[in-house]
């Protein structure tokens, strides 16, 4: 890790290349380059990341200062960066910390003999993929492009699409030894003025060595969570059109670069459960599809314990339902049949992520017709658990949300493991606790996901 720098840029040229050459591993590390050439009679010595640099650019840049004589070198640097620096992105240093943080972020320094400042020329390229649309959070009729793992990439996205001078996105690191951008995005006129506060001064009061996870690494260290509460207390999007649409409402959108999503915040049960659809249709059809998705969203949670509840009490049962009850010879006990399930369906979707694609089809059917099929005639699974448990696996993909996903799937395993052993009692308390979980889950605003104030 590279020790804050206090030292300020010298005017003796030997002595801020000897410094600079002190700090960086310029002799170690290949990719860190020092060219050194004359400009107008001067020394001047070049330090850049190959791979971060245009080379077309910088060829241009070059064959502009062999042309630069010796009585048309200004005395200063910044009438030099005005007078013989054809370039757009140009600044001028002072201090080493500066120049070292610019230099490993891509940008060029250039030290100029006599010129007490050192200036960067941000001419770097990052690697990057195409804009694509995410594969997760698909639109029928929307935009076809997402976020990238490259911050300015994403910024210039959504500032396509809000052509507004209060669209306001600062630029502010975070950690010690990675020292990653983190675009701190917001509408200067609709954002909550104490939220934007608070954010900025989490974001600034950082005490962290790296964010090696992006914007988890960010999310953990901005606000600590309780384990037992696993509800996501951040909304992730990789749409544009989806985070431009969050910063129009008021909202904040918070960027990490190496990461191709976006977190926002405030958010609630609702907000996590939309997804771009909901607004590219008619008004009939967006509503229709907010309120099918989060019926089935509940069913997720409560289908499996009512069904053991209600075969642990058949009486229960109306007789214009008697059709539902287990027919067949129960071999293994429900719940351990549920539970059993529940893991299998987790085991097939990691096989899932790492089957090549190719072969996840083919694989897939295996899957759903041999192991199913056979599960049930082995006398492993009534057919009856097979079905609710298949209902259960296919409507988790309803809600774009990964983590809420899981959230969903874990209060749903304490409510089957307390109705099986409390019966009635077990379920009441099982859906007491996810209200609890709902309701005391409190974000980052100071709100719970039921939008309700939070003293």
């Amino acid at each position: 890790m590279i020790e804050k720098s206090t030292k300020k840029v010298s005017s003796s040229f030997q002595e801020n290349i000897d410094y600079v050459n002190q700090v960086l591993p310029v002799q170690d590390s290949f990719d860190i380059i020092r060219r050194d050439m004359t400009i107008g009679g001067k020394q001047a010595s070049f330090y850049f990341i190959d791979g971060f640099t245009k080379d077309e650019t910088m060829l241009k840049i070059m064959t502009t200062f062999f042309g630069v004589k010796a009585e048309d070198m200004p005395k200063d640097a910044t009438a030099f960066a005005q007078q013989c620096l054809p370039y757009v992105e140009v600044d001028v240093i002072s201090d080493f910390d500066q120049v070292f943080r610019n230099v490993l972020s891509g940008v060029t320094c250039l030290f100029i003999e006599g010129y007490e400042v050192c200036i960067a020329i941000d001419c770097r390229t990052y690697p990057a993929r195409g804009v694509e649309e995410p594969d997760k959070d698909k639109s029928l009729r929307g935009s076809r492009d997402g976020f990238v793992e490259t911050i300015v990439f994403n910024t210039a996205l959504m500032r396509r699409r809000i052509r507004d001078p209060h669209l306001i996105m600062e630029m502010v690191e975070a950690g010690q030894t990675s020292r990653t951008d983190v675009a701190l995005c917001y509408m200067s006129d609709r954002v909550d003025q104490e939220l934007l506060k608070n954010v900025q001064n989490r974001i600034n009061e950082l005490d962290i060595d790296d964010l090696r996870m992006n914007q988890q690494s960010l999310a953990e260290a901005m606000f600590k969570r309780k384990w037992f509460n696993p509800f996501p207390k951040f909304k992730f999007t990789e749409r544009p059109d989806t985070a431009a649409a969050c910063l129009l409402e008021g909202k904040i959108v918070i960027m990490v670069d190496n990461s191709p999503s976006a977190m926002i915040l405030p958010t609630s049960i609702l907000d996590m459960i939309e997804e771009a659809n909901d607004y590219y249709f008619p008004t009939l059809t967006g509503i229709y599809l907010k309120v099918s998705r989060a019926l089935i969203t509940i069913l997720t949670v409560f289908l499996t314990p009512l069904f053991l509840l209600f075969m642990q009490n058949t009486s229960w049962i109306p007789e214009v339902f008697k059709f539902v009850a287990v027919k067949d010879t129960v071999n293994i006990p429900l719940i351990f049949q549920l539970l059993i399930l529940e893991l299998a369906i987790d085991g097939l979707r990691l096989a899932a992520l790492n089957t090549p694609s190719m072969l996840s089809t083919p694989l897939s059917v295996i899957a759903g017709l041999v192991m199913g099929e056979f599960s049930v005639q082995s006398g492993w699974f009534n057919s009856e658990v097979m079905l609710y448990m298949a209902f259960v696996a296919v409507a988790n993909y309803t809600q774009p949300n990964f983590e809420l996903g899981y959230a969903l799937k874990f209060m749903r395993l304490m409510l089957l493991i307390l109705t099986a052993v409390f019966n009635l009692v077990g379920f009441v308390a099982g859906c007491i606790l996810i209200i609890c979980f709902l309701v005391f889950n409190k974000t980052l605003s100071g709100r719970s996901y039921l939008n309700v104030k939070l003293q």
